[in-house]
């Protein structure tokens, strides 16, 4: 019986029946998977200006706790955020190259 671990890396099969990868194919294989990785970084990035934004969204609101001017900032963070992340994700699909 062997321990099979639970974050397993992924694991490229390759097809014996093919011929070795040429140096074109390798490096538009490359390109190909370093995209999707920029493409995953970007929608993680997406992601983070939304949490940040209900963030500062929750000390805009937290009244007398916060100081006046923290409050204000983040109320303008609260309402530029949610926009700058939907113009990363519209620039991304737009380049349209995954």
């Amino acid at each position: 019986m062997t321990v099979v671990p639970d974050h397993a890396e992924p694991v490229e099969v390759y097809n014996l029946s093919r011929g070795p990868e040429t140096t074109t194919q390798r490096v538009r294989r490359l390109q190909r998977e370093a995209r999707l990785l920029a493409r995953e970084q970007i929608e993680a990035m997406g992601r983070d200006l939304e949490d940040l934004a209900r963030r500062a969204q929750e000390i805009a609101e937290g009244g007398d706790a916060y100081a006046v001017g923290v409050r204000e900032m983040c109320s303008r963070l609260a309402s530029d955020l949610p926009q700058k992340s939907q113009g990363l994700l519209a620039i991304l699909n737009r380049s349209g190259k995954d």
